[in-house]
């Protein structure tokens, strides 16, 4: 069974969240429930504090075949810019365009406590820089520039798919 999705204004969307000190079954469990939420709610990333967790663990998957599940993750180098659209689980029919870097170098642990880092462009990089936001209490709504009505989000990305 999913968690179920905090929605704005829930204060815990708004808090610093701790980091991750031990990595225990309980945990590997959580970040399951959490992709099983995500999935469950047609989502390419979710953040802990979405489901009322208070830690920095994040997923991101684009596709099947590439799932970030990310515990502490820190952007180590960032570069370029560019503007797209954004929605959240946690502020549904709400869409606007987002300014973030265009290639990161992320640091994290994952599920078996090894240190990776992924170098991330394109969609890729904004899904990841949404959801540490997340970790850190800001939420996508903070840094819109321009909102996209629900019933106008599919003409924009059509008239927007080569920027």
């Amino acid at each position: 069974m999913p968690y179920p999705i905090l929605l704005d204004p829930d204060r815990r969307l708004r808090q610093e969240n701790k980091e991750v000190t031990e990595i225990t079954d309980e945990l590997v469990m959580m970040i399951d429930k959490m992709h099983e939420t995500m999935l469950a709610h047609d989502g390419i990333g979710i953040a802990a504090p979405q489901v009322g967790k208070n830690l920095q663990v994040a997923i991101v998957e684009l596709d099947e075949e590439e799932r970030f599940e990310m515990i502490n993750p820190k952007i180590i180098s960032k570069k370029g810019s560019t503007i797209d659209v954004e929605g959240c689980l946690s502020i549904p029919h709400v869409y606007g365009t987002v300014k973030r870097y265009d290639l990161i170098t992320v640091r994290f642990y994952d599920r078996e406590g090894d240190e990776l880092e992924v170098e991330a462009d394109g969609y890729l990089s904004r899904a990841i820089q949404h959801e540490i936001d997340h970790l850190h209490g800001i939420l996508f709504t903070d840094k819109v520039i321009d909102y996209i009505k629900e019933e106008d989000l599919e003409t924009y990305m059509e008239e927007h798919e080569d920027d």
